[in-house]
């Protein structure tokens, strides 16, 4: 079954440079500052907050309650991180990704990742995240990227080949299988395996299906600021823009289906070192209580 979505944690980015009438449509959040510095420990205490809809099952959701939220915390902390290879691989930027679709669209997860895992420490396959947006009467399936890199460069070039890739016919219904072998019963999970059948035609799934892509990279507007000033806002929106038209012409070389919508997601860090040494913590701290 999907997992069930929990009450979301309070907003913590703030959603700085939204625009849904380009193509693709950009987003940049912002972390901010407090007191002179990057929050990047608020970042991590908040995105913790994320962890158990990301990683645990539907039934093990339906169970949380105040009584046992610790339990399931850190049981969730151990699922996602039990390795020390943890920080050179996907788990970050997917917990990213589901946190900010679920709180700037209202996303709820269809499957969880952790589901794709066959064994331990096996670095998850496929789509980084699989969400759905909408009313029952017209939903979008949401298939995520998610690059957490230093380099805007790097995490642009690695992604449009991933998305060119994971948009061919065979990765598809390949994948599209892999998702639907995980649903349950009831009108969303029926409404997505039709749509997702082998009978149902790729021109029809496209018109249904948008791809959210997160980027994080360490930023020279962040570094050169202290405080959400309306220079710092003005360099934020130049930044970003300057990196979403990077992103759309490497796009414009790819094989790309048309009809696929692409939602682009910029979250500018100060030093990604910093931010996953105190994400780190966080996941130490609760795998231990």
């Amino acid at each position: 079954m999907p997992p069930v979505p929990m009450k979301m944690p309070e907003p913590f980015l703030v959603v700085r440079e939204h625009d849904l009438q380009i193509v693709p449509s950009i987003c940049g959040l912002c972390v901010g500052y407090e007191q002179g510095l990057w929050r990047k420990n608020a970042l991590a205490d908040h995105i913790v907050e994320w962890l158990p809809e990301f990683s645990l099952t539907a039934d093990e959701c339906k169970l949380i309650q105040h009584a046992n939220l610790v339990k399931f915390i850190r049981r969730a902390a151990q699922l996602v991180y039990q390795t020390k290879k943890f920080e050179k691989r996907g788990e970050f930027g997917e917990l990213f990704l589901h946190a900010i679709i679920r709180q700037v669209h209202k996303s709820r997860p269809l499957i969880s990742k952790i589901y794709y895992k066959s064994a331990v420490n096996e670095t998850v396959k496929g789509f980084d995240a699989v969400h759905v947006v909408g009313p029952a009467s017209n939903l979008e399936l949401w298939l995520g990227e998610a690059k957490f890199f230093k380099s805007i460069d790097r995490a642009i070039t690695v992604v449009v080949k991933e998305i060119e890739g994971h948009l061919a016919t065979d990765y598809l219904r390949q994948e599209f299988m892999l998702i639907t072998g995980k649903l349950g019963d009831g009108p969303i999970s029926t409404k997505i395996k039709t749509l997702l059948s082998p009978n149902t035609s790729l021109d029809g799934v496209f018109k249904r299906v948008c791809i959210p892509v997160l980027l994080t990279y360490d930023s020279t507007c962040v570094s050169d600021h202290t405080s959400c000033s309306t220079a710092y806002a003005t360099a934020f929106k130049s930044e970003i823009l300057k990196h979403h038209k990077a992103f759309s012409d490497a796009l414009k070389h790819k094989k790309v289906p048309a009809d696929i919508r692409i939602h682009l997601f910029l979250v500018p860090l100060h030093k990604k070192e910093e931010l996953v040494q105190a994400l780190e913590g966080k996941l130490k701290t609760w795998q231990n209580l």
